[in-house]
């Protein structure tokens, strides 16, 4: 079975064409990689990179896997041509139109899973769109009341119970209720798109050692372990409230199969100390498979052929596991 893939580069005028070109000169195993972009901005890029590439249309009823050299293009126009390494808020419409089309196909089954390149989300907003990331994106195209943002390397899945927030704001908007939707998505991905029967979680304190017994703040007595002891109850296997500091040791994290922690800089650090550039962005709670690179537009080294390839084959890698998982899943 041919494993079909759309692939949204992201920002124009980053490395996310870049990648994708590259990703041509050795595509994976048995995989069609469908690029969904401007076919005229892939070959400038090649043209730029002194890569050769060959772009054939997508057809649904064709899944012969990608050659050397080869992709697959679902044709979006862009609004306004792209100078390599500058931005214009004129084509953000462009990038979120690349990643409805894209959507739209793994929804209706056509293709497998999503895949997508980096975006800039300040760009985005000046050009008039309000845009807090993929995942809230995603997740609002969908239909879907909530998502659950988690980063993945080889020995380590970090979960985030808030995204993109002000610090300031993610004691006030973590409840009992927000806890406990997180961590059922955690714990149901885990099983149908990883394949993990029993999931063991651990989960971060919100304060410096996990509130101290209440002296470093209240969250974890009245929000956490109330979520925690009820959810233990019908089965889950959950460890904490853990402070983050001594958490993320071997001690623990040898024996988990996945860490939520309570905000974006609390667990993200440590993924990506321990796998940038092998690590995978993927968004659970959604009725399709979507994964990410780990790593920014890098505008500066657009067009220089520096821009390395590792994490998009790990999204990849990891969207055709995922997928095979959640293909098993549905069988009756």
């Amino acid at each position: 079975m041919v494993n079909r893939i759309a692939i949204t580069p992201g920002e124009p005028a980053g490395i996310g064409p870049d990648l994708c070109v590259k990703l041509a000169q050795n595509p994976p195993a048995n995989t069609q990689l469908v690029v969904v972009a401007d076919s005229a901005l892939l070959q400038q890029r090649a043209t730029e990179l002194g890569f050769p590439l060959n772009l054939k249309p997508f057809s649904e009823d064709d899944d012969s896997p990608c050659r050397q050299g080869e992709l697959s293009v679902l044709q979006v126009d862009l609004v306004a041509p792209v100078s390599t390494g500058r931005l214009n808020p004129d084509n953000a419409s462009y990038v979120l139109d690349t990643l409805r089309k894209a959507t739209d196909l793994v929804k209706a089954g056509t293709l497998d899973a999503l895949v997508t390149g980096p975006v800039h989300k300040a760009v985005i907003n000046e050009g008039g769109f309000r845009f807090s990331g993929h995942t809230e994106f995603l997740a609002e195209y969908c239909d879907t009341d909530l998502t659950v943002m988690m980063l993945a390397t080889e020995g380590l899945r970090v979960a985030l119970t808030t995204t993109h927030l002000p610090l300031a704001e993610v004691p006030g908007v973590i409840t009992r209720e927000l806890l406990e939707h997180i961590l059922r998505i955690l714990n149901n991905d885990l099983k149908t798109k990883f394949g993990i029967s029993a999931p063991r979680i651990l989960v971060c304190g919100l304060n410096p050692h996990a509130g101290e017994g209440g002296h470093l703040g209240r969250e974890e007595i009245e929000v956490i372990e109330p979520v925690l002891e009820k959810l233990r109850g019908e089965g889950m296997n959950l460890q904490g409230p853990l402070p983050a500091d001594t958490l993320f040791t071997a001690k623990y994290l040898d024996n988990c199969d996945a860490v939520l922690s309570m905000y974006h800089d609390q667990g993200l650090p440590v993924l990506k100390f321990k796998g940038f550039g092998n690590a995978s962005n993927i968004t659970l709670g959604l009725p399709i498979i979507r994964t990410s690179v780990d790593h920014g537009t890098a505008l500066d080294l657009a067009g220089t052929g520096k821009a390395d390839t590792g994490s998009l084959y790990n999204a990849i890698d990891t969207a055709i596991l995922m997928s095979k998982y959640f293909r098993a899943a549905d069988r009756p």
